[in-house]
């Protein structure tokens, strides 16, 4: 599965758009890790808890996006993206979502 942020893919050629496919993963930090990171940011600097937690849940979106896209029949996602809200006060939400597509290896032009 090729997934690429941009409208084409190098060396491939999209030969049919399969339409909107998307991941999606809502993370919670235990009451622990909410202690831990509610002092770190009184001091400053990164909340490595966060960002551990925000790295996993944007690679589980994107595993989630590609097996939906499998499910569709698809190999390729392109404009790939991510959005991200939260659910009250101790919920993220991370969404990756494209467009679905077949794609076909073009030969080299050399």
């Amino acid at each position: 599965m090729v997934v690429v942020t941009t409208e084409r893919i190098p060396g491939y050629e999209v030969e049919e758009s399969l339409g909107e496919v998307f991941g999606v993963v809502v993370r919670s930090r235990g009451l622990g890790g909410n202690f831990v990171a509610g002092l770190r940011s009184i001091v400053g600097g990164e909340i490595h808890e966060y960002t551990q937690l925000l790295e996993h849940a944007r690679q589980d979106a994107i595993d989630r996006l590609k097996k939906n896209a499998q499910a569709m029949g698809a190999d390729g996602v392109v404009m790939m993206r991510f959005d991200s809200s939260e659910i009250g006060q101790t919920m993220s939400e991370i969404v990756a979502y494209g467009t679905a597509v077949r794609i076909r290896r073009v030969a080299s032009a050399h």
